[in-house]
């Protein structure tokens, strides 16, 4: 324990836990069916006052898993999970619903004042190709004195397949303005209606497709009536940065930044590609100031995750 975080390894998920509140609770060996795409994620994400964050297989998308890397166009395989959109067919249901595995644990426990996980992955396609190996480290910190916490995500993937593939969205596929994959985040029901934030004081869903180092969303929850922000932050030496982001309020609330929103993105045999953000949750609705220092605390969390350590 350190800076009051705990945290838990059951075998098959990470817990981790402030003044008794669950805050994340990270599954990196899933059961979910495979027209879900299985693959680890944070299938609980809470406020330091308990409040949800996350939704995890909602009715309306049941591959949606709380905060997840998701890619619905890796080739042709859908790492997303649920049907894929194909040119001029709509979305239709493939065998092509791949399947991230979990592998080896490299690393778990406490960094100076962070909670530090690191695990290895294998990508199957479902007619079990192994396309991708990665390397992914989460951090876990908390803020001392604002009502807010955050995680660093960072994922190495090399191409193992054994030639080159092209990694792009809905929209490099044909479909306008749904350029989704990526770290994506689909937050609770209550939260749909919220106010999506990006900076310079913009917001709203014209804020989908645009490009900016972050983007946040405040939303209030049913039962309590308390107000929450969450946001996530692009690292500036991500390749795409800034990244145009996907984001919604209606019918239901997420975002995330989405680097192969509008252009494919050539993963050549062999190469590796490295994404690194961050994912702020804090107490309470944001001003334009407090925006700034949440976007700051993101900005500090992947500096102390050093970059490559994964490798």
């Amino acid at each position: 324990m350190s800076a009051g975080i705990e945290w838990e390894d059951s075998g098959r998920a990470i817990s981790v836990r402030v003044g008794g509140v669950e805050i994340a609770g990270y599954t990196y060996i899933p059961d979910d069916a495979q027209r879900e795409s299985p693959r680890p994620g944070f299938q609980t994400l809470r406020t330091l006052a308990g409040d949800a964050l996350s939704v995890f297989r909602p009715h309306d998308h049941t591959w949606h898993k709380g905060l997840a890397w998701s890619l619905p166009h890796l080739g042709e395989d859908n790492f997303w999970g649920g049907p894929s959109y194909r040119r001029g067919k709509d979305y239709r249901w493939l065998p092509n619903n791949g399947s991230m595995e979990h592998q080896d644990l490299i690393d778990a426990g406490m960094v100076e004042d962070r909670f530090r996980f690191s695990h290895s992955l294998a990508w199957w396609s479902q007619s079990r190709e192994h396309v991708v190996d990665e390397l992914r480290t989460l951090e876990i910190s908390k803020s001392p004195d604002d009502g807010s916490w955050a995680i660093a995500f960072e994922t190495s993937m090399q191409n193992v397949s054994g030639h080159d593939i092209r990694i792009g969205s809905p929209t490099t596929e044909g479909r306008e303005n749904a350029g989704y994959g990526g770290l994506f985040w689909r937050g609770p029901r209550d939260f749909t209606g919220g106010r999506i934030l990006g900076p310079d004081g913009r917001s709203g869903e014209e804020l989908r497709g645009g490009r900016g180092e972050w983007l946040a969303f405040v939303g209030q929850h049913d039962g309590t009536g308390n107000h929450s922000t969450v946001m996530m932050v692009d690292d500036h030496r991500n390749a795409q940065h800034p990244p145009e982001w996907f984001t919604r309020s209606e019918p239901f609330a997420c975002m995330g930044p989405a680097p192969f929103f509008s252009e494919e993105v050539l993963f050549s045999s062999g190469a590796t590609l490295t994404s690194r953000y961050s994912f702020v949750a804090a107490n309470g609705e944001s001003t334009e100031e407090r925006l700034a220092d949440l976007a700051e605390a993101g900005r500090q969390a992947l500096e102390n995750l050093k970059v490559g350590s994964t490798r």
